[in-house]
């Protein structure tokens, strides 16, 4: 049984019905992603983003090492001065 209907308008719009909304946890500027999984297409909000897909993505080789007070520090030094070096 269907959630809800929406109507296709001559320029490709649609209105997102208020319970699929509601669902959703959209208003305004939301961003929607279309996926197509086999004969459907699915919509869902985008930037469901799980804490772990966030760290695969910056550390693609696994979790780094642990740095010292002393190794960070130094790190940050490094980063400002090259940072500023041509100004």
């Amino acid at each position: 049984m269907a959630l809800a209907h929406s109507k296709v308008t001559a320029q490709g719009q649609i209105s997102v019905p208020l319970e699929v909304r509601r669902r959703l946890g959209i208003g305004p500027g939301s961003i929607l992603e279309w996926e197509q999984e086999g004969e459907s297409i699915v919509v869902r909000k985008a930037g469901r983003h799980s804490s772990d897909d966030l760290h695969k993505a910056v550390f693609p080789e696994g979790r780094p090492g642990r740095r010292s007070l002393d190794e960070l520090k130094a790190g940050i030094r490094r980063r400002v001065r090259d940072r500023h070096a041509g100004r």
